[in-house]
């Protein structure tokens, strides 16, 4: 069972080095496909004699599809820069390449570290993700910046041991950066798909997105992050929506 490790990026310094220390026990390939960074992504990359593939970025789907494309070996994990995998699941990869696979894809669980802290509640934990695919079964779909790792025909897939570990944000600035990013690219495919939205509309949104992370998800379990996490995605429910709001009143002007 050989593996191919796909990465994208672009300007990841303080991250693709943990990413890439947590792949060399697994990956036989790892490859990187970036957007043409400004820091020293690049030079840490070849640190590990990575593949370094630089391609203009057109799209998160687009371009980790474009990632699988370029690897070598039949099996494809696929990683964000700022993820990582833990100790166990590192041994549940190498457990399973010993073996014959019954399974196209592999999933796992994701644990977020927020700010220092790691959030195991607030509807961040355990979710699960497809990461682990034969590359002729598999692509990357979904609506961007929303995207997933299927098996294309939709047969069940197996379940590894372990977390994969994402360092999402270091401080509330890096969160409230990311969320004037995605929902700007939110907000257009939804304007693209002609959905509409009213002010009391957003308003309920925002207010049963909030009541979602710290009450139905328990947020409050996971403390000041808790409560952190419910008021900014609420926010970025409301910057998705104002700018799809935004969108069409240009439309018509």
């Amino acid at each position: 069972m050989k593996i191919s490790a796909t990465i994208i990026t672009f300007n990841e310094e303080r991250n693709i080095r943990r990413c890439l220390e947590s792949l060399v026990p697994v990956a036989d390939e790892i490859v990187v496909v970036d957007s043409f960074s400004k820091d020293n992504t690049e030079n840490i990359c070849k640190e590990f004699g990575v593949r370094f593939i630089q391609n203009p970025f057109g799209g998160h789907i687009e371009q980790k599809n474009f990632a699988i494309d370029q690897a070598s070996h039949p099996w494809i994990l696929s990683l964000d820069a700022d993820e990582a995998l833990d100790p166990a699941l590192t041994q549940s990869i190498l457990e399973l390449k010993k073996t014959n696979p019954s399974h196209k894809g592999y999933r796992f669980n994701r644990l977020t570290n927020y700010c220092g802290t790691w959030i195991r509640h607030s509807g961040w934990y355990p979710d699960t993700k497809v990461r682990l695919v034969l590359k002729s079964e598999a692509r990357w779909m979904g609506v961007n910046p929303h995207d997933r790792l299927e098996v294309i025909d939709g047969s069940s897939t197996g379940f590894l041991v372990g977390d994969l570990l994402h360092y999402s944000y270091y401080t509330q600035e890096d969160h409230l950066k990311q969320i004037e990013f995605f929902s700007g690219i939110a907000s257009k495919e939804l304007f693209k798909k002609n959905k509409k939205v009213s002010w009391p509309m957003i308003i309920l949104k925002v207010i049963v997105q909030y009541i979602k992370n710290l009450i139905i998800k328990v947020g409050f379990l996971d403390g000041r992050a808790g409560f952190t996490i419910a008021r900014l995605s609420a926010y970025a429910t409301y910057r998705k929506y104002y700018k799809l709001m935004m969108l069409h009143r240009e439309n018509k002007s």
